[in-house]
């Protein structure tokens, strides 16, 4: 089954609210990054709260037919970088989310929450 970028964003969205993602953000990076089409940034509550969302996320999408580009994912106890292709989803701890500010370097994405 391949999802269109949209249907895939909103999968994702699902599979992380699912898990009790803190702080979903959606940015459209269309129009002003010719590579990736989406941000899905997010906070988990712990480094295991990151890691089972990151799991679930890889497994739904997977099962899916969607091919995570990046195999051994950016991880750590800040920051999972997740690389869908036109979907790269970012899994923060709190501190690291407000370390890295995504949403402000971005400013120029379209942003929904």
């Amino acid at each position: 089954m391949n999802l269109t970028s949209q249907k895939l964003v909103q999968k994702a969205i699902e599979i992380v609210e699912d898990k009790k993602a803190k702080d979903v953000v959606l940015l459209n990076l269309k129009k002003i990054f010719p590579i990736i089409d989406y941000f899905v940034i997010c906070t988990g509550d712990s480094s295991p709260h990151m890691k089972s969302i990151a799991q679930a996320l890889e497994k739904e999408l997977e099962e899916k037919g969607i091919k995570q580009l990046n195999r051994r994912h950016f991880s750590n106890d800040l920051w999972i970088l997740l690389d869908f292709g036109s979907l790269v989803v970012h899994i923060f701890s709190k501190s690291g989310r407000d370390f890295y500010q995504l949403e402000r370097l971005w400013t120029d994405a379209g942003k929904r929450v």
